[in-house]
């Protein structure tokens, strides 16, 4: 049986709480001071991943002490990297043959390139996946509300980094018309010169004429997408961790639809020993292909990198069939997508209104 682990950090310093309770009374600046010097932890064991074909596998949680804060802009980047790779190191010596980058650790720096060049295990950031089940639940999503998607606009927001723009690269190819947001105006319209369409801006308020949005930025801020950016009836598919739609949204725009990328139903009858806020079997695409890859006993570097390939979306998704990773249904602010807010967001979008009347939606006036 081929071990893997999963790496996980706190996404604000507020979860360092849900752990060492005294934290509730402290600023951040002053957790992030006692991160700075703790070492990575064994987590939690993972067990009963069972293939359809009969392989198995087993695994472990290993904390990363840092916050997205921290590895962005707080840190040297070396200083990230040597603690990332002692996770590889610590999950190694619990008997791990691969490890999966988790949330910013996939991103901090060059992508996972320097830490599985120091690693004594191979390395993943489960970014293919993360594109695949993108693609595939912008596309369900859409057709829930009926969106034909030769006449719709699609915005991707993040589309200079790995995920945004494979993502663009794949299903921009199906709309009629792509918008790709960046920081950097020249990047994105560089972007758009290798995909040989969409329209290039850095105006995050562009997005409000898009059917259908995948954001998925590097930022640390929750509020990248707010509550004026969206069209009635939009299709939003958040694959950033932390999350880029603010919760504004769930709030004050009841006639959208906002969908959290990449909730995978694992096969066999997983235990994760850690409440990372998915419903009991699921989990995140990073950490399915982590565990795909172990199924197949492939211990080898797999996505790394700032680019995500076409070839290597694909190949996620045969490995998914083959051992019966599936897309989950929806989640939304850590909560369950329900049917009737799918058909409130149908509604507003056949009638296109905006808006917070939730009677009006209900009797489809």
């Amino acid at each position: 049986m081929t071990k893997f682990a999963f790496l996980i950090h706190p996404l604000a310093a507020r979860d360092v709480a849900r752990k060492y309770p005294i934290a509730r009374f402290l600023p951040d600046h002053v957790i992030e001071a006692g991160l700075r010097w703790m070492k990575p932890k064994y987590v939690s064991r993972i067990t009963g991943i069972r293939s359809k074909t009969g392989a198995e596998t087993e695994g472990c949680f290993i904390g990363l002490p840092f916050t997205p804060r921290q590895m962005v802009r707080g840190l040297a980047p070396e200083v990230v990297y040597r603690r990332i790779v002692q996770c590889a190191e610590l999950a190694a010596r619990e008997g791990a043959e691969i490890i999966g980058l988790g949330a910013f650790s996939s991103v901090v720096g060059d992508g996972g390139i320097t830490v599985a060049s120091r690693s004594p295990i191979a390395v993943t950031t489960g970014n293919s996946f993360t594109v695949a089940t993108a693609i595939m639940g912008t596309e369900r999503a859409c057709a829930m509300l009926d969106v034909n998607l030769a006449d719709a606009t699609l915005a991707v927001v993040g589309a200079t980094g790995s995920i945004g723009k494979t993502c663009a690269q794949v299903l921009g190819k199906s709309f009629g018309r792509t918008i790709l947001v960046g920081r950097d105006l020249g990047r994105t319209q560089e972007v758009a010169a290798q995909l040989g369409f969409g329209e290039a801006t850095v105006d995050v308020a562009s997005i409000e004429t898009a059917d259908a949005v995948i954001t998925v930025t590097s930022s640390e801020e929750s509020d990248v997408v707010r509550p004026e950016h969206l069209r009635a009836g939009a299709v939003v598919c958040d694959v950033a961790r932390p999350r880029d739609v603010s919760v504004r949204v769930a709030k004050e725009r009841p006639d959208v639809l906002v969908i959290e990328g990449g909730v995978v139903k694992v096969p066999g009858n997983v235990e994760f020993g850690f409440n990372f806020g998915f419903p009991p079997q699921t989990a995140y695409a990073c950490m399915s292909e982590t565990m795909m890859l172990a199924l197949e006993g492939r211990l080898e570097n797999f996505t790394l990198g700032k680019d995500v390939s076409v070839a290597q979306v694909e190949e996620t998704i045969r490995l998914a069939e083959k051992h019966g990773f599936e897309l989950a249904g929806f989640r939304s602010f850590e909560s369950a997508v329900t049917e009737e807010a799918i058909d409130r967001a149908r509604k507003a979008r056949r009638l296109g209104r905006k808006g917070m009347n939730f009677s009006a939606f209900a009797s489809g006036a």
